[in-house]
């Protein structure tokens, strides 16, 4: 291995070739060469490469240093550290230089090459590098391995429908969904499970649309309704029901990585990110199409017409992490476009394009360049921060309707103005302080470090100039302060965009202080589609339209990932795990599907009911497969024991929501209120003392405002509510596609012993004593129904009756104390917080 030493760093080279130069440029990579020079290169220069360098710098897979020789392009672009030749100094290309043998960079690294040799490829180059037209493939900004072979992987091929496959036992075939299913149910010589009963079924598709329990009354409604189409009546309801969209919204959250804070030692707040979760929320209860959802996302702020639902979508590229102070400002600015392409690429199309920010993806077919050219299309989204003033603000944007900005507008305007001269009045005393400090201080107050030097501003005025500065320090702060604009609606978004974004380059290595070849927006090259044509923004345009084109092509049919992301997702969440096992990674580090038409079927079905998501719910819930009993018999559990296949249905953990809300409808203190700014639940003492500043960011809701469903909850990333983080609440730091269920000691020990449902059990047993007054049996018999939907068997009532007697006579607890246990106890049963 070479070493080529840095001040205060050191670069280690791989073997053969690594090159590093200034800036890239792929000069004219299509050049044309005449009849000489072109017998030169395949007479004279292509031996040498084929003979001396393509061993190493030629692979299909494996490439040293990133550096390609195979074509002309290649060799313009360079390896990780930039072109290997300058076509306008050629002498100063440092393929010469590694060739030379004369600096700390050789090539080869052992032996240099035979002075004819040498000769040979310096004339090469000093030529402009002749190539023969159409010999090798070429490389366009390093799409090596982008080929055929590539582009006919599963997920990158055209999806079409394929038809249902026959089988034996046709009977068992609801719908199309079945006939993929129990083919492959036949192939092992295995048989769905029988139908779920009545309880399980409602109880199973209730949490799956609503993500709480149903009532008693319900279930007994649905268990007695004969009628053969109750069941899709029920699903018709519970699709209708407002919970449908608080249910699958936070699925939709949990993968845009959904936080209210900024995370880091701060963790300071985002204002008004409350918006974008009620956003999500009304557009899963509206059924709003698929492809306009990812569009309002992606370019809301630059769709035709004023919606206030679209500019208030953008608040997705504000959900992320931000470092309020980034040691390395550059860098940090790439890592907040790196989320963006991260979220967007998984979250959408299943790509792992951020693998492919320092080096070619290790596995799929992703050229590093690949990833700067989506990176292109979010430069003009601004940097993050945390001003509140909306004129200047680049994630604040007023969609107030224009009928109610009349009421507010003008004392705004005469207050903004006020800060403004204060501020000009404010400036001009700093100055003259400014101008009598050190002249360490004089120089920090013109870059970054003013704040810190206006800090010492008292210090260096006389005392009636610095009564004058601080009355107008005062008034401004005091009009800064000053409450919300009464009737002003303010959204989290994308806001004040260049319409002439930076000009973006690969980064080497993803080192923001190295930029090498400049590239312009384009799509994955392995899926084949042409570059956009991007518009000239127009005069005065506040966006570049960049984001427009990226939204179109990941919300178009003919985008072969878009749909069948969608439906794996769907899939996902009825049935515990996709089609795909892992569903923000199609490529070859994830895992293969399991059913590859099935997943094809779906995708396509869709497209074609106009990326509808109610009807793809409908479709799914209403197969035999969904309606299947979860109980496997002995040969499904031998053959399929993970139950790929689903021969039965998975049973499943209830989520960390519902686990809180379900304790809160057994309670009757479920507060159903919709939508609005985010509550905040009691924390424990002890929890808060574990941030850096105990209890900052936390607030104190009413008890029935805390009493609202969990998604209405704050979401602060330095601090969790223990009931929701015990229970695998989504981790907010990065796109989450799937919550692992953990089975662990504190989940049992918070629920036992939890302030929470300690609180909860009292109210339970107040519900089951004032619903049964005066009949123990009557309460038990009521709480097994509000927690587990069924109906218990006389001789399991008189057990429990037995047990809440036997607290009061032999531990000596109180008659409502007793009853309160037993409710804590029916809290805590595995038939509470499991489905089937």
């Amino acid at each position: 291995m070479l070493r080529v030493l840095f001040p205060r760093r050191v670069v280690v080279l791989a073997p053969w070739l690594i090159l590093f130069v200034a800036p890239a440029r792929a000069d004219d990579p299509g050049k044309t060469f005449n009849a000489e020079q072109i017998a030169f290169f395949e007479k004279e220069a292509r031996p040498v490469l084929e003979a001396r360098c393509l061993k190493c710098h030629g692979g299909e897979k494996k490439v040293r240093g990133n550096l390609s020789l195979k074509s002309r392009a290649a060799v313009l672009q360079g390896g990780d550290l930039g072109p290997a030749v300058a076509l306008d100094k050629p002498d100063d290309s440092l393929l010469l230089k590694a060739l030379d043998h004369k600096g700390e960079l050789k090539m080869p690294p052992k032996e240099k090459l035979p002075p004819k040799e040498v000769d040979t490829l310096t004339r090469w180059v000093r030529m402009g590098l002749p190539w023969t037209p159409g010999k090798v493939e070429a490389v366009d900004g390093g799409a090596k391995g982008v080929g055929d072979e590539a582009r006919n992987y599963w997920a990158y091929r055209p999806v079409k429908r394929p038809a249902p496959p026959g089988v034996k036992n046709a009977g068992l075939v609801r719908n199309p969904i079945d006939a993929f299913l129990l083919a492959k149910l036949e192939a092992k010589d295995l048989a769905p499970a029988p139908p779920a009963d009545g309880v399980a079924l409602i109880r199973r598709a209730t949490y799956d649309l609503t993500g709480l329990p149903p009532t008693p009354e319900e279930v007994d409604a649905f268990v007695n309704d004969a009628r053969p189409d109750a069941y899709e009546k029920l699903l018709d309801r519970l699709l209708e029901s407002p919970r449908y969209g608080e249910k699958w919204g936070r699925h939709w959250l949990d993968l845009v990585r959904f936080a209210e804070t900024n995370g880091y030692e701060r963790d300071g707040p985002k204002p008004y990110a409350w918006r974008f979760r009620d956003y999500v929320i009304k557009s899963f209860n509206d059924d709003k199409p698929y492809d306009r959802f990812v569009k309002e996302q992606i370019a809301g702020d630059e769709l035709p017409g004023r919606d206030a639902d679209a500019v208030v979508a953008t608040g997705y590229y504000r959900l992320g992490l931000w470092d309020d102070e980034p040691a390395d400002p550059k860098q940090a600015r790439y890592d907040e476009l790196d989320d963006f392409v991260t979220t967007t690429c998984q979250g959408f199309l299943a790509m792992t394009m951020n693998c492919a920010r320092c080096h070619e993806h290790k596995r799929d077919p992703l050229p590093q360049a690949d990833y700067y050219r989506l990176l292109a299309f979010f430069q003009d989204v601004p940097r993050y921060s945390d001003s509140r003033d909306v004129r200047s603000s680049a994630n604040l944007t007023d969609i107030t309707a224009p009928e109610k900005r009349v009421t507010y507008e003008a004392p705004l305007k005469k207050r903004e103005a006020r800060i403004a001269e204060l501020t000009a009045a404010l400036v001009k005393v700093e100055d003259e302080a400014i101008r009598k400090m050190p002249a360490e201080d004089q120089r920090a107050s013109e870059g970054v470090d003013r704040p810190e030097v206006v800090k010492k501003v008292p210090g260096y005025l006389a005392p009636a100039r610095r009564r004058e500065y601080q009355l107008l320090k005062g008034e401004r702060d005091l009009l800064k302060r000053a409450p919300e604009v009464s009737g002003r609606e303010l959204a989290l978004s994308v806001a004040n965009c260049p319409a002439n974004p930076p000009e973006t380059h690969v980064l080497i290595r993803g080192n923001a202080h190295s930029p090498a070849l400049k590239v312009e927006p384009a799509f994955p090259t392995v899926l084949g589609f042409p570059a956009p044509a991007l518009p000239k923004p127009a005069k005065g345009a506040k966006s570049s339209g960049r984001r427009t084109a990226l939204a179109d092509w990941i919300a178009s049919p003919d985008n072969p990932l878009t749909a069948r992301v969608m439906a794996n997702r769907v899939w996902q969440h009825h049935f515990g795990r996709g089609i795909v096992p892992t569903p923000n990674d199609f490529g070859k580090l994830g895992e293969a599907p399991t059913n590859p038409e099935l997943l094809d079927w779906l995708a396509s079905d869709f497209v074609a009911g106009g990326w509808r998501l109610k009807r793809m719910h409908k479709l799914i819930m209403t197969s035999n497969a969904y309606r299947a009993s979860a109980k496997g018999d002995a040969d499904a559990l031998r053959l399929d024991p993970a139950n790929v296949l689903l021969g039965r249905f998975p049973m499943r953990r209830l989520t960390a929501e519902e686990v809180r809300d379900s304790v809160l409808a057994a309670s009757g203190k479920l507060n159903l209120k919709a939508g609005g700014p985010s509550v905040y639940p009691p924390i424990p003492k002890e929890v808060l003392a574990g941030q850096s500043r105990p209890g900052e960011g936390w607030g104190k809701s009413p008890p029935d405002e805390a009493a609202r469903r969990s998604v209405y909850v704050y979401v602060k990333r330095s601090l969790l509510v223990p009931i929701l983080s015990q229970h695998d609440q989504a981790d907010t730091d990065s796109s989450c596609p799937v919550r692992y269920t953990t089975t662990v000691p504190t989940q049992s020990l918070g629920m036992l012993n939890g302030a929470f449902t300690n609180e909860q059990a009292g109210h339970f047993a107040e519900r089951v004593r004032r619903e049964a007054p005066d009949d123990l049996a009557g309460q038990v018999r009521r709480a097994i129904r509000l927690t587990t939907g069924r109906t218990p068997a006389d001789a399991e009532v008189a057990k429990d009756v037995a047990f809440v007697h036997d607290l009061r006579t032999r531990h000596g607890l109180s008659e409502d104390d007793a009853l309160k246990q037993y409710c804590l106890l029916a809290l805590n049963a595995n038939e509470f917080v499991y489905l089937d």
